[in-house]
């Protein structure tokens, strides 16, 4: 087999587990490796430390299979993985029908990608190198999971990078587009076909059962209190009474009101629902997500607290603040106590102007929630794109924490690798600054079970997912 030799110099990431040796590191090759092939992995004195597979076209040079020799990779090689793999989900999700199967480099499977959806399974083939195994993979997994289909979602641009052309369709079985699947005891049908990745993110399991705390005790802001009432056989009952007296029938009138942005198929909302939310707005650009959270939400029985908006994020977030600040800017003068109030926008040119509260609001909006839900797309995909990310997660963040009610709670994620989570964290400091805002974090999470991290491999660690109460600094 041939060999890649490894540069004097280089850190050595290798000997600490890292699954990749870049282009730079390599200081020679000998023998005639096959893009694709395996190659011996040696160091400078030529003793050996792995087996990977090799592409001559990629900056990834050779990805780490094996801490052994390993002539192969065949069926039995994959199955072996596999095996692995679902001991693995089966310890910690025991219940579950649904998760990643295989998540590449921290199942030793770097390039691979494997999620079940029940008895349908979708593959992505990431890398050159697993991509020439389609059909070993294949056969393994139908040895070890005995799927009714496999589906590829392998159109992702990362496949460009190593020099293969994006691909989908059915590689084994019957594969129909839409899969009912469970998460955390809901329902959920997820389009395997056009649905964002492989059609659902299940990086966000625990994440989204952690909110439960948050979706009730919030019916004494409203003057709601559980009385001791005589009920017509004469006994007492311990009900909901509101301000005047009267009994109190809507059965989430503890529930919180929520803002789920960037919803996709609404999972946020789903599980806001089943903890007791008493209203929920789920937001998403596109119209095609909404229309998959409605069918979820109905699917589930929630339509009746659910209120479905298709907009951006960013401008809807804004509105909402823009017509709170000219409510309190028009509070204020009915109040009498200020007669002019000083505007910074373009029109005015940063001149004090006066309001007159007899004309309409200029601005839609002004609405506030007692829990807003941030969970955006990646918006650093590169080193570069770092600065205007941190711009954009500080701008969600800033306008999302000023529509929480006092005291209420702000639950923010980040799925940018590039963001690190002390980054992501003076982001959203800056954001609360500005904002008048005291955060309090009472909850750091990542990434769930099915995507396990090696330690010291940090680009598996891309998740950052936090809960703060939002406060007044006034």
């Amino acid at each position: 087999m041939a060999s890649v030799i490894l540069e004097r110099n280089r850190k050595k990431r290798l000997e600490q587990g890292h699954p990749w040796v870049y282009a730079g590191e390599v200081a020679s090759v000998e023998g005639n490796p096959e893009a694709g092939g395996l190659v011996d992995v040696l160091n400078h004195q030529g003793r050996f430390l792995a087996v990977g597979y090799y592409n001559p076209a990629s900056q990834i040079r050779v990805r780490i299979v094996s801490q052994g020799p390993l002539a192969i990779m065949d069926t039995a090689f994959f199955a072996e993985r596999f095996t692995n793999c679902l001991q693995h989900r089966e310890r910690f999700l025991p219940e579950a029908d649904a998760y990643r199967l295989v998540y590449g480099e921290a199942d030793f499977l770097p390039g691979l990608i494997v999620d079940r959806f029940g008895d349908i399974l979708v593959v992505q083939l990431l890398t050159l190198g697993m991509d020439k195994r389609r059909s070993e993979i294949v056969e393994a997994l139908v040895q070890v999971m005995a799927p009714r289909g496999i589906y590829e979602r392998s159109d992702v641009s990362v496949r460009e990078l190593e020099g293969m052309e994006q691909t989908t369709g059915v590689l084994y079985g019957e594969c129909p587009r839409h899969v009912t699947v469970s998460e955390n005891g809901l329902k959920l049908v997820v389009d395997i076909e056009e649905g964002q990745k492989t059609g659902y993110f299940f990086d966000q399991r625990e994440n989204r059962a952690s909110i439960a705390p948050l979706m009730k005790g919030w019916g004494g802001r409203s003057g709601i209190t559980l009385q001791q009432i005589e009920a017509e056989d004469g006994s007492l009952q311990t009900l909901p009474v509101n301000k005047s007296g009267k009994h109190v029938t809507f059965p989430y009138w503890d529930g919180a009101t929520v803002l789920e942005c960037f919803s996709h198929t609404g999972s946020f909302t789903l599980h806001a629902c089943k903890y007791g939310a008493k209203k929920v707005t789920c937001l998403d650009v596109s119209a095609h997500a909404i229309e998959s959270a409605k069918v979820n939400v109905e699917l589930n029985g929630f339509s009746d607290r659910v209120e479905f908006v298709v907009d951006d994020a960013f401008a809807y977030l804004r509105n909402q603040v823009k017509g709170l600040e000219e409510r309190s800017e028009r509070a204020t003068v009915a109040s009498g106590t200020e007669s002019t109030v000083v505007t910074t926008n373009a029109k005015s040119g940063g001149k004090a102007t006066k309001t007159d509260t007899s004309k309409p609001m200029t601005a839609g909006g002004g609405r506030t929630w007692d829990v807003v839900i941030l969970d955006p797309p990646a918006f650093a995909k590169t080193k570069s794109a770092v600065a205007g990310a941190c711009r954009g997660y500080k701008d969600i963040n800033l306008h999302g924490m000023k529509l929480v009610n006092e005291g209420g709670y702000l639950v923010t994620a980040s799925c940018s690798y590039h963001m690190q989570p002390d980054l992501f964290l003076e982001t959203i400091a800056d954001a609360a600054k500005d904002a008048g805002k005291v955060l309090r974090l009472v909850e750091w999470r990542a990434a769930g079970k099915d995507h396990p991290q090696i330690l010291g491999v940090n680009e598996g660690h891309y998740l950052k997912f936090a809960i703060f109460e939002v406060r007044s600094k006034k």
